[in-house]
């Protein structure tokens, strides 16, 4: 009997260190949060003893992970700080980079949850102009695009001519009269581009279609947009549980800018591969793990 007791003590032992040692990772339903996810997952498992569970393709994002953290459902999730100002903390003000301490020591005091890995990229708003008229013009700037634009087509989805952070708000800051502007659908966008249906445009800063060479993304050089780093946000009770985590997540700190972010978005979006390999030949170019 006393032998009996021990083995069944011992796969339950087994089993809570099991679940005790698996750090549950959520992400948003974008191939960017897919990759984040991965990127962070895979070197928890090559740096440490711990197993990482995935849920990824969270819908509604944000709205529906912050919640699932406080629960503990989740471990930490892949986040951008314009966000988490606005649809978490509901400041009504942009967010802007020098608000990341104030940013920080909200998520602290109101959810004990801490900011790490802050990857180094922004994925903001921002314009891109064909690449032939930037060349031809010498447009690198928004407020270079002003000049030029009594002549030049701008395109955008249909919302961003809605929203009051849209097309009137940005036209206002930037002085901008464009020769016309076309609604259209987001995913038809590029191709109209390249097709010189239209001149310039909306995009993100790490759309996977930006590198193609054919659109050039000009400095939002007013810095009309708010700031969207990318970066981790993290249950301060895991961290105190894995006080290993630390060094990992340090690790992550300033490896992407916003045009490798743009290709990796772009194998998995364009290219379809998949998004763990994606991650793990990232780390592997960068030392992080072995071949």
């Amino acid at each position: 009997m006393g032998a009996i007791l021990v083995i069944i003590f011992g796969v339950l032992g087994m089993q809570q260190y099991s679940k005790n040692d698996t750090i549950h990772i959520a992400s948003k339903p974008v191939s960017e949060g897919y990759i984040l996810a991965e990127i962070v997952g895979t070197l928890i498992e090559a740096d440490t003893d711990l197993k990482v569970k995935y849920t990824h393709g969270v819908g509604g994002g944000t709205s529906n992970i912050h919640p699932g953290m406080v629960r503990g459902d989740f471990d930490m999730y892949p986040e951008y700080t314009g966000t988490s100002w606005q649809i978490v903390l509901k400041h009504k003000e942009d967010y802007k980079n020098d608000k990341f301490p104030m940013l920080s020591a909200e998520y602290k005091d109101k959810y004990h949850f801490l900011w790490k890995g802050m990857f180094g990229f922004n994925d903001t708003y921002s314009i891109g102009i064909r690449a032939d008229l930037a060349k031809e013009y010498g447009i690198k700037t928004f407020t270079d695009l002003a000049k030029y634009a009594g002549q030049l087509t701008f395109g955008a989805e249909y919302d961003f001519f809605e929203r009051e952070d849209g097309y009137k708000a940005l036209a206002n800051a930037y002085n901008y009269h464009f020769k016309k502007v076309v609604d259209m659908d987001n995913g038809l966008k590029y191709q109209a581009l390249f097709d010189k249906k239209i001149d310039a445009m909306t995009v993100f800063t790490t759309d996977g279609q930006l590198s193609d060479p054919r659109v050039v993304v000009l400095e939002d050089d007013r810095n009309f947009y708010p700031s969207y780093m990318a970066g981790m946000v993290v249950r301060e009770e895991t961290l105190q549980k894995h006080p290993e985590l630390e060094k990992v997540l340090h690790r992550l700190d300033g490896i992407l800018d916003e045009s490798t972010m743009a290709q990796l978005n772009k194998r998995v979006e364009i290219d379809k591969e998949d998004p763990k390999q994606v991650a793990k030949e990232f780390l592997q170019s960068k030392g992080l793990v072995v071949k």
